[in-house]
């Protein structure tokens, strides 16, 4: 159950004079004004600089401003101390992220991030369940386009699947079929950071490696092969590719499955791949972004801080298509498009939502580590389509 009393700011956005922060507090100060019932505050580590980015995104002068450092554990207790909910966009999480989460851990304060970690989140999730259970913080990774569309877009489909057929699909394969839009830089300085740590520790590549990493203990059957392009056995004459965020969200998907007490049942299969069109075409660019880490590694990835334009968010978009089969053998489809660019201009909404969720809708969640569907469910996926830019659409 969130423990929120006497708190005086529903959200806190850590990291609000960084790219996605920034995107993040602008989206807050538009979609909810003075009068709205939403309480916001703006936190980092310089206050000129914060106040210096409140003027510039159009936010109002009496915007509640917060210094703090992601390695100054007071001054994240004193931020805690008049928050609900702290979301945070300070990353790689596994460099400036461990203070935060403990905090909030400790004091009972509600926390969302855009966590796509893996190793991280398996370390973080074995120090602070318990303590997280214990004091009412509800502490939500991954509420970024890592990995909301596909845990939300799975979550949907399967309630869909109980309503038309009384019973939720034992597989469902996720399918990229559109997007345009660059990963963060956050995103690719966590890609590499995780890298780094499996270097360093080699145990951690079997936590990377396998599905079922998050799900605390739990091993469920051999999951379908994603690392190679190859034609679909899904979408017929298609080629698919490796995508970039499969290592995640399979692990998230498998991570709710286990947290809500396996509805979609112990045999679940769940496989993540990007569609590349059908023929040579479809197969050479399969090949080409195999071959390239899906955009995440070389010399022209985005640094941490950089990002497009506003043209180029605001012109993004993607587009899931999910393909469900019961034991039974019925099938179902549904697809979740999100109206921006998946990197910055959707992530920067779906986590503002989430956040908000967390203190508006699920008051009832009770403490511990979560992902987004068990945590929030229904109630998540009224407000991306309301507010968000998402759909989500069975057919």
């Amino acid at each position: 159950m969130a423990n929120h009393a006497g708190k005086d700011i529903d959200v806190a956005v850590f990291g609000s004079t960084g790219f996605t922060g920034r995107l993040v507090a602008e989206y807050l100060a538009k979609t909810y004004p003075a009068g709205s019932g939403v309480t916001w505050a703006m936190a980092g580590r310089n206050a000129e600089k914060l106040a210096s980015v409140r003027d510039e995104i159009g936010a109002p002068a009496d915007t509640i401003l917060l210094v703090a450092d992601s390695a100054d554990k007071a001054s994240l207790e004193a931020v805690a101390a008049r928050s609900k909910v702290i979301l945070t966009t300070v990353g790689p999480y596994q460099v400036y992220g461990n203070e935060l989460v403990e905090v909030c851990a400790e004091t009972g304060t509600d926390y969302v991030d855009l966590c796509g970690e893996p190793a991280w989140m398996w370390q973080v999730i074995d120090r602070h369940a318990e303590k997280a259970a214990e004091t009412g913080a509800r502490i939500v990774l991954s509420c970024g386009f890592d990995s909301v569309p596909f845990d939300m877009g799975v979550f949907f489909l399967q309630e869909e699947a109980k309503k038309r057929f009384g019973s939720p699909c034992v597989q469902i394969d996720g399918r990229v079929l559109k997007m345009k839009g660059t990963f963060s830089g956050g995103t690719a300085e966590s890609f590499k950071a995780s890298m780094r740590a499996a270097m360093a520790d080699p145990s951690l590549i079997n936590v990377m490696k396998n599905p079922f990493a998050l799900a605390q203990g739990f091993e469920g059957p051999r999951q379908p092969s994603m690392s190679k392009p190859r034609e679909d056995d899904v979408l017929e004459g298609m080629w698919v590719a490796p995508f970039v965020m499969a290592p995640i969200n399979t692990k998230n998907v498998h991570r709710s499955n286990m947290l809500m007490g396996h509805p979609y049942g112990e045999e679940f299969m769940y496989s993540e791949m990007m569609v590349t069109g059908p023929g040579e075409k479809g197969q050479a660019i399969a090949e080409k972004l195999a071959a390239t880490g899906g955009g995440l590694t070389g010399e022209n990835t985005p640094k941490p801080g950089e990002g497009p334009s506003r043209e180029e968010r605001e012109t993004g978009f993607y587009e899931v298509l999910f393909v469900g089969k019961t034991a039974a053998g019925e099938t179902i489809r549904a697809t979740v498009k999100g109206d921006k660019d998946p990197g910055y201009g959707s992530t920067s909404k779906m986590i503002a939502e989430s956040a908000l969720c967390l203190v508006k809708d699920r008051t009832d969640t009770p403490g511990g580590m979560w992902t987004t569907a068990p945590a929030m469910g229904a109630p998540l996926i009224d407000r991306l389509t309301a507010k968000a830019g998402l759909s989500f659409e069975a057919a």
